[in-house]
């Protein structure tokens, strides 16, 4: 059952109202994988797939109020490691796809659509993959594009990194996930500072997009919620993008809709225009000025986009 979890206030942040309603979606004997509701809840389903680091409540007011508007049931799935989902070890992003569809048939979805911002793209992308019957649209938010195998892109990227490492952070994953849960708790009086401090270093347009109160109230309720049990899922999540993803990007058929910044410094906009060639079916719509996370003030118009393409 769905239930209502107190928030944690954070000094001097605005506070962010609850989602409509929370709770878990067994997927295995021993796992469940956590959730966040806003919007209708006998709309349409979209499932949406948080970035790295970010958990379910990972979705913008705009995005939000959008869903209400809209008639949308959003729904905002935890991977293992983080919040309420059970931590468990994918060997590859391909296996994600299974346990999503049990969340989509939890809320009684035969069709559904997906969304995937930056580390999420990659896991909304294997869904369109595997269940091309039953997903209907996917909206990408400068995701996550593949470094290794036969889809990667040319250049090198920060995400190049996981690639590079990969024989530490394949078997060290777990215990890297623990280390990080230890190293942010003592950060979280200090939320509030280190968000100004990165949004600081942001290009123009994401500056922009920062300074917005709601973007960062929704930003650290995120974090400070999701990090309350564990935050493995960031190593879990570095560890797979730095190895094949276990599908071709080329064989999705799903219609594909991308947004993604010029000035990403994180996933060059040239991985996304290699990725998107690869795509069967894709529009790309480019920011102007925007870095990685600038897309967070679209939330509405991807909603809109996807419903338009169902």
């Amino acid at each position: 059952m769905p239930v209502k979890l107190p928030r944690l206030p954070t000094p001097g942040v605005r506070s962010i109202e609850p989602p409509r309603a929370e709770g878990v979606v067994r997927v295995g004997r021993r796992r469940v994988l956590g959730y966040a509701e806003f919007g209708d809840p006998d709309g349409r389903l979209v499932l949406w797939h948080h970035g790295t680091p970010g958990a379910r409540r990972q979705i913008p007011l705009v995005g939000r109020r959008a869903a209400e508007r809209l008639g949308v049931n959003l729904v905002c799935v935890e991977r293992p490691g983080v919040g309420d989902s059970t931590d468990h070890n994918y060997g590859s992003i391909r296996e994600w796809a299974p346990d999503a569809l049990k969340v989509a048939d939890h809320f009684g979805a035969d069709e559904f659509a997906v969304v995937g911002l930056s580390g999420g793209g990659p896991y909304a992308l294997a869904c369109a993959h595997e269940f091309p019957d039953r997903v209907k649209a996917v909206g990408i938010l400068g995701s996550v594009c593949p470094v290794a195998g036969p889809d990667a892109a040319p250049g090198s990227s920060i995400v190049n990194l996981a690639a590079r490492f990969q024989m530490l952070l394949g078997p060290m994953r777990s215990l890297m996930g623990v280390g990080l849960w230890l190293a942010i708790q003592p950060l979280v009086p200090f939320t509030h500072q280190a968000y100004n401090l990165y949004a600081s270093r942001m290009p123009a347009g994401d500056r922009e997009v920062f300074a917005d109160p709601d973007i960062e109230a929704m930003f650290i309720d995120d974090i400070v919620n999701a990090s309350r049990r564990r935050f493995a899922a960031v190593a879990h999540d570095a560890a797979l993008f730095g190895r094949d993803w276990g599908f071709s990007i080329r064989d999705i058929h799903v219609p594909v809709f991308w947004w993604h910044g010029d000035a990403d410094n994180i996933v060059p906009l040239a991985h996304a225009e290699h990725s998107i060639e690869l795509l069967q079916a894709c529009e790309l719509a480019v920011r102007p000025e925007e870095s990685h996370l600038g897309g967070f003030a679209v939330a509405d118009v991807v909603l809109e986009t996807i419903l338009d393409a169902w």
